[in-house]
């Protein structure tokens, strides 16, 4: 995708929160785990893991925390205006965040170079043959 031109802006719904992600991401990954769907009101949610330094946020950010099934912490930032999620970080990994890249302007970046948690996936969702799979977290 060598016509992909960054950096690339992004916003929340109602432009309260807006990043500009500049450099591409390290991995774009779909996670189908029952949180997930309940986040994306969807079959799956997708994740552009991304170097911390590489994307830069204005705009106030509200904060939401879960443990994983794994014992990771999983941290929410969102906007507390439209509540459309940003990113997921754990505060014990502060170099990568998991940024929630649906939001971006150019979507072209996010073809998933693997799906997550497909042991809770929706059975009619199909996964192309040749992506690797997962049953949980790798």
């Amino acid at each position: 995708m060598a016509d992909i031109q960054y950096p690339i802006s992004g916003s929340c719904q109602c432009g309260n929160v807006r990043y500009q992600l500049l450099a591409p991401p390290l991995k774009v990954m779909a996670c189908h785990c029952k949180e997930c769907q309940k986040l994306s009101t969807s079959a799956f949610s997708l994740t552009a893991l991304v170097a911390a330094d590489t994307v830069k946020f204005e705009g106030e950010l509200q904060q939401w925390e879960r443990l994983a099934e794994s014992g990771n912490k999983n941290y929410a930032k969102f906007c507390p205006v439209c509540g459309n999620r940003i990113y997921h970080f754990n505060p014990d990994q502060p170099d990568v965040i998991k940024l929630k890249p649906a939001n971006l302007s150019d979507t072209r970046i996010l073809h998933p170079e693997a799906h997550i948690w497909v042991s809770q996936k929706q059975d009619w969702f199909h996964i192309p043959d040749d992506v690797p799979q997962f049953d949980k977290q790798p």
